[in-house]
């Protein structure tokens, strides 16, 4: 009873421990907000006192303003600095220091099994439920965890008040009527926008670096023609031998041919109708009816795909089985014509708002000059406005193919799972994005070629979607130099 009594209280008490830090790290943040805040003003004010007021801003280099940004910046960076490098580091050398204070037994164990047992300290330091059977060996380094953590937390307050104050230092040094504070302050903003812009650069290739090396691993175990061109896709490691493929067959085939299908008839329905939309709001709708339709349109765009799911399965697809056995036509029960319809009317938002917003901007000097000709409104709008319009029209559309490709749950819910080669809509069919979920979900050993499939699909889906985005770059200068 009293060792039980012990291993709570320790529990308690770290948790306990785990909250104050939490708090301490608001207040901190709380505090670097009042800390810049102060420094814009006392920058500010600096040199406006040296010109004696707002009356004499003429004598001023910058605006009194830029002097307080410049301020901010000189203090606010390093501390930014300061707590990316803590957010990196910080848990790191704790943990380090705790393992190390590990009895022999637990710190001489293979890494996976020391990890399990780092786990079970942040947990135990949390006030988390662990195995009964650590928590004598573990509340010790568990306190001990949240002690260090605890000290670490004071030593970044007081390590980010020394770095606030030696820019503040810096920057009230500088300040002086003359100083050109104005071009400091947009250089830094030059660069941050500069590193805003390579951020999706960098992003783009850290996905493709990643999803490449798995790839390469699952083209080492699986001929790279096998998988592009096989016939037969069965990840699953056979049980018998007269299963398909004793060790898992990879022909992808049948998941491109799947993506396409569906997606096409997605398209089938989201372009003509998102275009008419588009055009009868821009070109034929009264204001008054354009503010109501517009609205409702986009709502179709907010609704959440696993809504657009449910109804596929459970109104869109009975209707068409019922409808074929009517007809005398096999319909499967999960089939990709259900899944590609309820598709099409979710991409339909996607299509209309951005090809309504492409045509508003075609100048309005165009449509007039087609009326002064003596074109009709029909007229103007196929020969002059659509034109004029294609390539934000073909980006937009574009834009809805890549979401029809990459769309999971309507397809787990509609069309299924089943990898079958066909191109009739009436069949149960699977795309490239609901296998790589499958494949992925649950414990996985990524040495198997089970595993890495998911990423060599991956990356067929990126090639694809370059594809499409040069495709759009092309159509989009070729029509541009035409009606610049």
């Amino acid at each position: 009873m009293e060792t039980a009594a012990v291993r709570q209280r320790t529990v308690v008490v770290c948790f306990l421990s785990e909250q104050n830090i939490f708090m301490r790290i608001s207040t901190l943040m709380l505090l670097l907000t009042a800390l810049l805040t102060a420094a814009y003003w006392l920058g500010r004010g600096k040199v406006l006192k040296r010109i004696g007021g707002m009356q004499s801003i003429r004598k001023l280099h910058s605006l009194p303003g830029y002097y307080g940004y410049y301020t901010v910046i000189c203090c606010g960076i390093p501390a930014l600095f300061l707590l990316i490098f803590w957010f990196m580091a910080s848990d790191a050398l704790v943990i380090r220091w705790v393992v190390s204070q590990l009895p022999g037994q637990l710190r001489g164990l293979p890494a996976a099994e020391l990890g399990l047992v780092i786990n079970d300290i942040r947990n135990m330091a949390a006030g988390q439920f662990i195995n009964p059977d650590r928590v004598t060996d573990l509340a010790a380094a568990a306190e001990q965890y949240a002690h260090l953590k605890n000290i670490s937390r004071w030593a970044l307050a007081g390590s980010m008040l020394v770095v606030v104050s030696l820019g503040f230092g810096w920057a009230w040094s500088r300040l002086n009527p003359d100083f050109r504070a104005r071009n400091r302050v947009e250089r830094v903003v030059r660069i941050g926008l500069f590193l805003a812009s390579t951020l999706a650069v960098f992003t783009t290739v850290g996905i493709f670096l990643s999803v490449i090396f798995e790839a390469v691993r699952f083209f080492h175990k699986i001929p790279l023609t096998d998988f592009l061109f096989g016939l037969n896709w069965s990840p699953q490691t056979a049980i018998r031998s007269d299963q398909v493929g004793s060790s898992g067959s990879f022909g992808a085939i049948p998941l491109f041919v799947g993506t396409l299908l569906i997606s096409g008839i997605a398209m089938l329905i989201a372009v003509p109708v998102g275009l008419m939309i588009a055009i009868y709001l821009s070109e034929y709708a009264a204001p008054r009816i354009r503010s109501w339709v517009k609205p409702v349109v986009e709502i179709l765009a907010g609704i959440p795909t696993v809504v657009y799911g449910y109804f596929a399965a459970l109104t869109v697809a009975p209707l068409l089985r019922n409808l074929g056995e009517s007809l005398g036509i096999s319909v499967a029960s999960e089939s990709a014509l259900g899944a590609g319809l309820v598709m099409g009317v979710m991409i339909i938002p996607f299509v209309s708002s951005l090809s309504d917003d492409v045509i508003n901007a075609v100048p309005q000097s165009l449509r007039d000059a087609s009326y002064g000709l003596g074109a009709t409104r029909s007229e103007t709008v196929k020969r002059v406005v659509f034109p004029a319009a294609l390539p934000g029209i073909v980006s937009g559309i574009l834009l809805a193919v890549s979401r029809a490709i990459g769309e999971t749950i309507i397809v787990v819910m509609a069309a299924g799972l089943a990898a079958n080669l066909t191109v009739n809509p009436l069949k149960a069919v699977t795309t490239v994005t609901v296998q790589i979920v499958t494949l992925l979900v649950g414990d996985q050993e990524f040495d198997s070629a089970k595993t890495l499939a998911a990423f060599a699909l991956g990356l067929v889906l990126f090639v694809l979607t370059l594809m499409l985005n040069v495709i759009a770059l092309q159509v989009v200068r070729r029509y541009r130099e035409q009606y610049e």
